[in-house]
């Protein structure tokens, strides 16, 4: 998640700060967008931006290795996860306990697109560590923008949220300026392909914002598994215009910008360890709608 107006200027206010380690790809831009990426000491296996941050050791790995796997065969494999592990992620309690963090940023929104919050204290339990949990359950483009608070806050610094929120703010208002008055084409958004997902939680709410006409999946409810009948005809009986491929693990993308700043600088975690590819399907695309 990269904000427009670059990273907060480090201060005596900033420059201690609490080690963190994120679990989640989006945690680790927004800590990066806040300005306390040198607070980082671990990531997820699925983290993948800024790349000044990709140095930190990966705390967790996928029960499989999705390279090479179709989108039915992922879906397979996932659920065979869930039924012998009730996870599809395994988190290395010992390089957690190593880190030492004081803040640990993990998610509940979804059981299988990143490490869920249950995972994580489960382990913290079984190991006795204590650290902070947080957990951004965002379901609403609104909600998200509150996730940079929710993390400023829980680093005792909440005032380094409030330029990136309030830049991200202004640009969502610029979409909407720009798209008032428009045509609203009929789009259908589809977060997997076999089996077919109906996008839920935030994304319909973006190609609304975006002026279009969302046609299947609800605003702040989950995803939900839907038919290609259901996706040719949609609510209104009527074609969609364009179909959107979209990556299941959405994250608003911005201008791709490390922001990394001087901020805990001596407290940064030794050479990592290498960690597994990351299981996020392909990049979000446009395709033609199935043929009727």
């Amino acid at each position: 998640m990269a904000a427009d107006g670059g990273s907060t200027p480090v201060t005596g206010a900033n420059r201690a700060g609490p080690r963190i380690v994120s679990l989640l790809a989006s945690g680790t831009e927004i800590v990066d967008a806040l300005g306390l990426g040198g607070c980082l000491v671990g990531i997820s296996h699925e983290c993948d931006h800024p790349p000044c941050l990709l140095d930190r050791p990966r705390v967790s790995r996928p029960r499989f290795d999705p390279r090479g796997l179709s989108s039915g065969e992922i879906d397979a494999a996932v659920r065979r996860a869930m039924a012998d592990h009730g996870s599809v992620y395994e988190i290395d309690g010992q390089v957690l306990d190593e880190l030492d963090p004081d803040i640990i940023i993990t998610q509940a929104v979804c059981e299988v697109c990143a490490v869920p919050t249950g995972g994580v204290r489960e382990v913290l339990g079984a190991r006795g560590i204590e650290a902070e949990v947080v957990s951004l359950d965002a379901h609403t483009i609104g909600e998200i923008l509150a996730s940079l608070e929710q993390v400023a806050r829980a680093a005792g610094q909440p005032e380094v949220s409030r330029g990136p929120a309030g830049s991200l703010r202004a640009r969502l208002d610029a979409v909407r300026e720009a798209v008032r008055g428009t045509g609203r084409p009929r789009v259908l958004g589809i977060e997997w392909l076999d089996p077919p997902f109906a996008p839920g939680h935030w994304v319909p709410e973006m190609i609304d914002l975006a002026g279009g006409r969302n046609l299947i999946g609800e605003a702040g409810r989950p995803s939900r598994e839907t038919t290609w009948e259901r996706g040719r005809g949609s609510r209104s009986g009527r074609a969609p215009h364009h179909a959107l491929r979209l990556r299941a693990r959405s994250r608003p993308r911005g201008r791709r910008r490390c922001t990394r700043s001087a901020s805990c600088a001596s407290r940064r975690a030794p050479s990592p360890r290498a960690g597994p590819g990351s299981s996020t399907p392909p990049p979000t695309s446009t395709a033609r709608a199935p043929a009727s």
